[in-house]
């Protein structure tokens, strides 16, 4: 591992610089023409694909449907909902110009589609039998960031966002902590292996136009939060402002519940961030392009190489073969490891000769194994399902290690120089929060003492996690 630690700057010493060499050397993103934006390579598009493919499925599982609307927003329908239009202001990308002439009306580029589905929902709801609406849209946005980061903050993203009409309070909210839950949360720790904190935000944390937000967060190798995905009871603010109303059964006219709640591109920074080490990427199985590559260290073994990889492929593994026997096989062995991909099977003549084959095992340290030909399918997906567990335990330890529980604002100013603090929100208040914003440092969930979510945001006897983020 000494090699690959030369191509990267240490997490210890300078973790930003870390992170960018990390998306440079593995391959994953680069810099888009346009300050903020971000090219996502095949092998970044690879992890995303394959989160995408998973969170899809949860999603579909719970009755939403996907559907497609407009990147050009009527700026008018944002001004609609006053707190709405007043939180994506400084981040609008506004069209002005089409076509060689000025428009009548500017068109917004969609920071969030609250508006624009608002507008349909209200002419397809008709009944409390339309009911509920479950759309969810696989898209881009555009927010105007100042600070962008690839994978994190970029002025252009991919996403998913969900939007949900209801008939009370009750089956909104219920459907928000479901998507909170069985989709979001069940992605990050059973797919991603990053154990996250899920909590209520604070008055001056939700989203804009939302009586609620319910939010994930992961900590980071350096000890920050990062906001992994987040679920909006949106009240009846959207509905008043577009009149997405039903008639009861009753025959009563009566204004629908709305949600919304979206995940971005920023799970593969938390990828990264949580997993990765000094020598590069560690991709969990689960997402992994690529969960096996069989290297061929001479020419003699090509041909066993590509036998031997399409018996994994038959066993159901995504499997490369890289067969550059004219290469150095230490620079390609680093080049995997940049990469992160979980097992890494090396084939020589002396390993042919015994029948065996070198397997290193990327998310175990590189520990290295001598497996015979005959069970190494078998070997393999063994450790594959191993090691996505291993990253999940390894994760919620380092998170463990670095949470402290303090009583005073500022014990958790202190405190989150290196991790995050825990203390009761009673003794952090508004007045807190203004204190700690001036650190550098938010409240990033309110959470019960039992980790169950809060129901109102003036709930007593709750437990603030405190942190800097990203």
């Amino acid at each position: 591992m000494t090699a690959s630690r030369s191509v990267l700057a240490s997490q210890e010493t300078d973790y930003p610089r870390w992170f960018q060499d990390v998306i440079a050397k593995a391959e994953l993103a680069d810099n888009g023409p346009v300050r903020g934006t971000m090219v996502v390579r095949p092998y970044g598009y690879g992890i995303w694909e394959l989160l995408q493919e998973a969170m899809n499925r949860r999603i579909r599982a719970t009755g939403a449907q996907n559907a497609y609307f407009p990147l050009l927003i009527p700026q008018s329908y944002l001004q609609r909902e006053a707190e709405h239009v007043e939180g994506f202001s400084p981040e609008l990308a506004v069209v002005t110009h089409a076509g060689g002439k000025q428009l009548e009306e500017p068109a917004v580029i969609r920071p969030t589609s609250e508006t624009v589905i608002g507008e349909y929902m209200a002419k397809w709801v008709q009944s409390y039998r339309d009911l509920p609406l479950l759309l969810n849209q696989w898209a881009n946005a555009v927010r105007w960031e100042l600070r962008p980061r690839l994978f994190l903050r970029t002025t252009e993203f991919l996403w998913q966002e969900g939007h949900t009409a209801h008939v009370s309070a009750e089956d909104a909210r219920a459907f928000a902590t479901r998507i909170l839950s069985d989709v979001y949360r069940d992605v990050m720790v059973n797919v991603l292996a990053i154990p996250v904190v899920a909590g209520r935000k604070t008055r001056r944390e939700r989203f804009a136009g939302a009586i609620n937000t319910m939010t994930l967060e992961a900590m980071t190798g350096d000890g920050k939060a990062l906001q992994m995905a987040t679920s909006h009871e949106l009240g009846q603010n959207f509905a008043r402002a577009f009149d997405i109303g039903y008639l009861s059964g009753e025959g009563r006219r009566e204004l629908a519940w709305t949600t919304s709640w979206g995940s971005t591109t920023r799970m593969v920074g938390g990828l990264i961030m949580v997993h990765g080490d000094d020598a590069g990427l560690r991709v969990p199985p689960a997402v992994a392009p690529v969960q096996v590559v069989v290297l061929a260290v001479k020419d003699e073994s090509t041909a066993a190489a590509r036998r031997i990889a399409d018996e994994l492929s038959a066993a159901g593994l995504r499997v490369g073969v890289d067969d550059r026997a004219d290469q150095p096989f230490g620079r390609r062995a680093v080049n995997w490891e940049l990469k992160g991909v979980p097992v890494r099977i090396e084939l020589g003549p002396r390993d042919l000769a015994a029948g065996t084959a070198t397997v290193v095992r990327r998310l175990r340290d590189s520990a290295k194994t001598a497996v015979e030909l005959s069970g190494l399918a078998m070997a393999v997906v063994s450790a594959l399902e191993a090691d996505q567990a291993h990253l999940l335990a390894a994760a919620t330890a380092r998170r463990a290690a670095r949470v402290t529980a303090v009583s005073t604002v500022d014990e958790a100013i202190e405190a989150a120089a290196s991790g995050w603090a825990t203390l009761p929100y009673d003794a952090v208040g508004e007045e807190g929060e203004d204190r700690l914003a001036e650190s550098g440092v938010t409240v990033r969930c309110l959470q019960r003492a039992d980790g169950a979510l809060p129901l109102s945001d003036d709930e007593p006897g709750v437990v603030a996690y405190v942190a800097r983020s990203y």
